[in-house]
């Protein structure tokens, strides 16, 4: 079963997904899912090629903006502020816990909102990223 964390109202992130939850986000009102994990990281997590085959299937966009080892590279960061700035509906991030797809949307900060909401929407989310509080601005 899916664990979908709402971050705000059209956005939500959640852990790892399978190609069989794609239709039911589609049927939830999802127009687009956000893979922030790097394909292979793992053994028994769906490769990317059947995951996003899976989401075009049901309809959803799917981008693939891998981020690993803590890292968050200024490309990621705009390549998922893009994304999310450039997409009309709900959309869904997914990596292995949801703590990296969390830490893009608050370093990318889409919706343009002061550092403390978007600290407090993380954690109301489940996600403590106190330690991000002097990289935001």
């Amino acid at each position: 079963m899916m664990d979908i964390r709402e971050v705000e109202s059209g956005f939500a992130v959640a852990p790892q997904i399978q190609p069989d939850d794609l239709p039911v986000l589609a049927d939830r009102g999802f127009v687009g899912v956000i893979c922030n994990r790097p394909d292979g990281e793992e053994d028994g997590q769906p490769n990317i090629a059947d995951m996003r085959e899976a989401a075009q299937a049901s309809g959803l966009a799917f981008h693939h903006i891998p981020v690993s080892g803590g890292e968050f590279p200024d490309a990621a960061i705009a390549a998922f502020r893009a994304v999310r700035k450039g997409t009309q509906g709900p959309v869904l991030a997914y990596c292995r816990s949801g703590t990296r797809s969390i830490t893009l949307e608050t370093l990318a900060n889409p919706d343009e909102i002061e550092p403390a909401e978007r600290l407090t929407r993380a954690a109301a989310a489940g996600y403590d990223l106190s330690n991000l509080s002097d990289k935001l601005i």
